[in-house]
């Protein structure tokens, strides 16, 4: 396990043998719930890095934080078949991980893929989840948000520098991200990319997008409403991107009808996925955890 003043760095091995990586934020921190951080498809550990360092450090119950970089993704090993990118080995992974740390339950933040995910991981091993914070994700995925995310993914400039890089995410998701300041577009981007070279490079193995460009569009996509059923004993915070296409306003109305004790936070000015380490989400979400803490 390596250090830094920050966090500790945990590699383990997957199922199949592939080496896998965590972060690890207050590992000392004994006593409370630990949270466990799941990015969204193409991201990686360090988007939680400002909210791990806020539940290890500041919030009112300090929690230990692990944030997980899925296979081909971030510090984690590429995989030679890329069809092994999918939630259900990706759910199997982070089992395996929290086996490897000694951790039998935990408040799961899952952030797009990484609430799928917790929808796989209802169905696999219930008692894992104490609470659950769906960030822009619920069981119904909107076509064009898929095919936004797609469009993209396809199409994205490779840049020539930080500042580039910045300057390419801004041009494509300003509009849905009106309340980010310049230093979140800075961290945004600093979590997304690499640097090899002079040049940033995304952070993840590029046989990825083979799993989204393999998608069929024109056919209707699977809904997830068995899986979140499972999900309805288990305290629940759904955060949705006002201007998200991926999560609409209606799905999320559906799971709050669905689901007894849901809490919902809409937030002005971002769209898929809200930051989480933005305006006041670090504390409401920290708020929800203590009173999930207490059954509340």
């Amino acid at each position: 396990m390596n250090s830094s003043p920050d966090f500790s760095d945990f590699f383990y091995s997957a199922p199949d043998g592939l080496r896998l990586h965590a972060r690890i934020y207050g590992e000392d921190i004994t006593g409370s719930t630990p949270v466990i951080c799941l990015p969204g498809l193409t991201r990686n550990a360090r988007d939680f890095h400002e909210l791990a360092l806020f539940f290890s450090r500041k919030a009112k119950t300090r929690r230990k934080v692990v944030a997980f970089d899925y296979r081909g993704r971030g510090e984690s090993a590429y995989d030679k078949d890329w069809q092994n990118y999918n939630v259900a080995v990706e759910a199997g992974d982070i089992l395996a991980g929290l086996v490897a740390l000694g951790i039998e339950h935990g408040a799961f933040i899952g952030t797009s893929r990484g609430g799928l995910i917790i929808h796989v991981l209802a169905a696999m091993r219930p008692t894992v989840l104490k609470a659950v914070v769906l960030n822009d994700i619920g069981p119904v995925l909107e076509g064009a948000g898929l095919a936004h995310i797609r469009a993209y993914l396809e199409r994205a400039p490779k840049p020539k520098s930080l500042a580039d890089a910045i300057a390419i995410q801004r041009a494509t998701h300003g509009q849905a991200f009106s309340a980010l300041t310049d230093t979140d577009w800075e961290r945004f981007v600093g979590a997304l990319y690499r640097i090899n070279g002079a040049a940033p490079v995304a952070d993840f193995d590029p046989a990825l997008l083979k799993t989204v460009t393999g998608m069929d569009l024109s056919v209707p996509l699977p809904v997830l409403w068995p899986q979140f059923e499972g999900l309805k004993s288990v305290p629940m915070l759904a955060i949705r991107g006002e201007n998200s296409k991926l999560l609409s306003a209606e799905t999320l109305k559906e799971m709050a009808a669905r689901h007894p004790a849901i809490k919902t936070i809409t937030v002005e000015g971002q769209g898929h996925a809200p930051l989480l380490e933005t305006g006041k989400l670090p504390r409401q979400i920290a708020t929800f955890l203590e009173k999930a803490d207490h059954g509340a």
